[in-house]
């Protein structure tokens, strides 16, 4: 499932990939195999593959288009980005083929016709088609578009990476800011009152998910506050990557409660497809129920 309509929004999965990629016991290194077999029954196959014993983790988009706007929340990996390092798959390293933007335009959106990207937070598989390599410069992939980004992060990232080069901020971060179209918000900005930010801090300093509303239906998008379906289960699972892991474990949980057995929509991010779906209260925690 790609689209989900909610009101008069509409709801578009852009996949760039969804294939095993991480090693559960490297994304989630306090965990234990003994951690996973009680959830191995409805882990596997998906989103943890039996053969290879790797998680899936979806890299993907979320295109909105309301009334007014054509939204793009994160842009993914990207293509001819120098990706290495720690948990990285060496999948992302290089990538070529241009298969977001072959599944943007299938999904009837072109660069062009982008208003806003909103990049939840500014990790690599977030923010690598914010540019595309042209005559040797990386320039906005999406050119009449305004991009919304946490100004708390960029000057995290910014900190970090004088003293531990980050990529993805040259790369496809940068680039955006010196074009001049970046918008640099705290994560309690709102668009309109059809979508606006919701402070999900943790993973980053100042990470958002993204909320949507339309003539009583509502949605979120996640962002990186959950990674995996079996954090709904354990949301004390720290993933590798958290910036401040309490914060993040806090934060989670107050996700899972505000939104459990609700109309909310949970758009997941990287959850394996169809990545929508609504969470439950399951005993004292929580359970992601998947749209059919």
């Amino acid at each position: 499932m790609l689209l989900r309509h909610l009101g008069d929004i509409t709801v578009h999965r852009i996949v760039e990939s969804d294939e095993p990629n991480f090693d559960p016991l490297a994304f989630f290194p306090q965990t234990q195999p003994s951690d996973w077999e009680p959830y191995k029954g409805w882990l596997q196959p998906h989103p943890l593959s039996p053969v290879v014993g790797y998680l899936t983790l979806v890299i993907q988009s979320f295109l909105v288009r309301t009334r007014h706007h054509t939204i793009l929340i994160d842009t993914c990996v990207g293509d001819g980005k120098t990706r290495a390092g720690g948990i990285i798959p060496q999948s992302w390293n290089q990538m070529t083929g241009g298969v977001f933007l072959k599944n943007l335009e299938a999904a009837g959106a072109r660069a062009e016709e982008i208003d806003f990207v909103m990049c939840t937070h500014l990790h690599s598989d977030h923010v690598g088609w914010n540019t595309r390599l042209m005559n040797g410069r990386w320039v906005p992939t999406f050119p009449n578009a305004k991009y919304i980004m946490s100004r708390r992060d960029l000057e995290h990232s910014q900190a970090v990476h004088q003293t531990r080069p980050l990529n993805q901020l040259i790369d496809s971060v940068l680039p955006v800011v010196e074009a001049g179209q970046a918008v640099l918000v705290s994560s309690d900005y709102a668009l309109d009152d059809n979508v606006w930010l919701e402070p999900t801090p943790g993973h980053t300093p100042d990470h958002f998910s993204v909320r949507l509303a339309s003539n009583g239906s509502s949605a979120v998008v996640t962002g990186d506050i959950i990674h995996a379906p079996v954090q709904c289960m354990q949301p004390q699972w720290l993933p590798v990557a958290d910036f401040d892991p309490a914060l993040a474990t806090r934060t989670r949980r107050s996700f899972l409660e505000r939104h459990c057995d609700k109309n909310t929509l949970i758009c997941a991010t990287h959850f394996p497809s169809p990545s929508f779906g609504h969470l439950r209260q399951h005993a004292d925690a929580f359970e992601f129920i998947a749209d059919a």
